[in-house]
C-alpha cells in the first residue's frame, strides 16, 4: 500500500505554544506514538511513503530516508509529490498526482487538512484526516487496517 504522508500535524503535533525538539538534522523530532503508529501501519500493509507535506523537497530521498530512520521509523521506500512550483493546494497535488496515476488502487492518505474532504468520493475514501493537535495514534492505525484486512 502506498501511504502518502503529511508530517505536520501528523507525525509532529500542532502546538503552537511550545516549539518542537529539532534534532541534529534539522527537522523536527517525532511523536512515539505517531512512530508507532506508522510502524504498524507499515508493517501489516507492506507499505511504503509518499511525502505530500511541505516539506518534501527540502531534503532528498535519501536524506528523508535517514529522518525517518533516526526517529524509528521502519520505512523500506520513500518517494515524494512533485515540487509544487505551482502553489497548488495539498487537496490539487493529490488529486493531480492520483488522477495521472490512475492505475494505483491500494493508498491510504493520513493529513491534517481538513480541504482534503473535497476530494472526489473515491479518493476520500482512502483518507485517514488526523486531528493536528493530536496526531496520527494506534487507534487510527487499527482503524485502517480494520477496513483493509
Amino acid at each position: 500500500m502506498k501511504i502518502f504522508l503529511d508530517i505536520d500535524g501528523v507525525m509532529v503535533i500542532a502546538k503552537p505554544w511550545v516549539s518542537p525538539q529539532i534534532l541534529e538534522d534539522g527537522f523536527p523530532m517525532f511523536e512515539s506514538q505517531a512512530v508507532n503508529a506508522l510502524n504498524l501501519l507499515l508493517s501489516q500493509s507492506n507499505g511504503s511513503i509518499i511525502l505530500t507535506t511541505s516539506h518534501k523537497h527540502r531534503f532528498d530521498l535519501n536524506a528523508w530516508k535517514n529522518i525517518f530512520l533516526k526517529r524509528g521509523v521502519e520505512v523500506k521506500s520513500i518517494e515524494r509529490l512533485p515540487e509544487n512550483i505551482n502553489n497548488l493546494t495539498r487537496k490539487e497535488e493529490l488529486f493531480n498526482w492520483l488522477s495521472s496515476n490512475s492505475e494505483l488502487s491500494n493508498f491510504l492518505i493520513i493529513d491534517d487538512d481538513k480541504s482534503l474532504n473535497g476530494l472526489p468520493e473515491h479518493y476520500k475514501s482512502n483518507l485517514l484526516l488526523i486531528s493536528p493537535m493530536i496526531g496520527l495514534t494506534m487507534a487510527d492505525a487499527e482503524k485502517v487496517l480494520e477496513t483493509i484486512s
